[in-house]
């Protein structure tokens, strides 16, 4: 638990973090610092027009970030049937939310995780973190702390330590309006 508290207290400080997810690590921090936001595509090596991944805890956590008038209740029906769980749904977003999170898109990417520790980090933290693999852009993802130690160690100041889903893809990506699947899971 010692590194639980001292995870949630690197994202307040503006910290980016590495942390288990279904399939691989993820590097995420608070999706309303922009300074967290730049620090975490420079350690990546990630265009900023490439957009964030946000993941959550629930679909109340989403509900600042995402604009779910523009959805049928079937779109809303389909995406809540798939979480929690390893789908991410680029959905249309709120007017007030940042071009640093979806980079040059009108739409976020999101997901509610069905990784309990993730879930307790989001529920801790008491909002969505974002979620990019911990890896640098071109890498291998990493899949356990000793493989994002070595890649990304050096400048994080905390790893969530824990074990991936076991899942051996990265999670689906889907668009939320169209059904269309950007990214096969």
């Amino acid at each position: 638990m010692e590194n639980f508290a001292q995870v949630i207290a690197a994202l307040q400080q503006g910290e980016v973090i590495a942390y288990p997810t279904e399939a691989v690590f993820g590097v995420g921090c608070d999706p309303d610092n922009e300074q967290a936001v730049m620090k975490l595509l420079d350690i990546k090596q990630r265009p900023i027009e490439k957009g964030l991944i946000l993941i959550a805890a629930d679909y109340e956590q989403l509900l600042p970030y995402i604009d779910d008038s523009q959805l049928t209740d079937q779109q809303r029906t389909t995406i809540q049937a798939s979480w929690p769980g390893p789908v991410t749904w680029v959905m249309p977003t709120k007017p007030n939310v940042p071009a640093f999170l979806t980079g040059q898109f009108e739409t976020i990417a999101v997901r509610v995780t069905d990784h309990p520790l993730v879930q307790q980090l989001c529920r801790e933290f008491g909002k969505p973190i974002t979620s990019t693999s911990a890896n640098l852009t071109g890498q291998e993802p990493g899949r356990t702390v000793a493989e994002v130690q070595t890649q990304l160690g050096h400048c994080l100041p905390a790893i969530l330590e824990g074990e991936t889903g076991g899942r051996t893809n990265p999670s689906e990506i889907r668009d939320a309006v169209t059904g269309n699947v950007f990214r096969q899971g």
